[in-house]
C-alpha cells in the first residue's frame, strides 16, 4: 500500500489578484496600462467590404447600378477597385455601353477618387486592352 506524503503546512497556491486602480498610482501608469487593456481593432475594411463600398459610390455619384466588379487592389493607404456599369442600354443588350470606373477609397472605405477610365460595347468587351 503507498504512503502518503505529508502534506506541507502552510502550503497553498496563490492566484494573482484583480488589479485595482490605487489613488497613488502616477497618470502616466496608469495611461499605459488602459492602453495595453484596451482590445485591438480588427482591419476597417476587408476585401468585400471595399468592393461593396466602391460600389455604393459609384451608384450615389452617377445615378447608374453597378454591373460587377472588374478589379480590386490593397493599396498601403486603401484600395483601389474598377467598377463596370451600364451607361447606355441598346437592344440588342449586346450592344449596351459599358464603362468601367476606378475608384480609390482611404482604409475606412471612404471616397478618395474616381474617374472613368475606359467605355466599350458589351459584344465587344474581349477587344479591351
Amino acid at each position: 500500500m503507498p504512503r502518503e506524503r505529508p502534506r506541507e503546512e502552510g502550503h497553498r497556491e496563490e492566484r494573482p489578484r484583480a488589479r485595482t486602480h490605487e489613488p497613488h498610482e502616477s497618470h502616466e501608469s496608469h495611461e499605459v496600462r488602459d492602453r495595453h487593456e484596451r482590445p485591438r481593432r480588427r482591419p476597417a475594411l476587408d476585401a468585400r467590404d471595399a468592393a461593396r463600398s466602391a460600389a455604393r459610390h459609384v451608384a450615389g455619384l452617377t445615378g447608374r447600378a453597378p454591373e460587377g466588379v472588374t478589379s480590386l487592389e490593397r493599396r498601403e493607404d486603401g484600395w483601389s477597385i474598377g467598377i463596370e456599369i451600364v451607361e447606355t442600354h441598346r437592344i440588342p443588350d449586346s450592344t449596351d455601353i459599358l464603362a468601367e470606373y476606378r475608384v480609390e477609397l482611404d482604409g475606412r472605405g471612404e471616397l478618395v477618387s474616381y474617374r472613368r477610365t475606359e467605355r466599350y460595347y458589351r459584344g465587344r468587351a474581349e477587344d479591351r486592352t
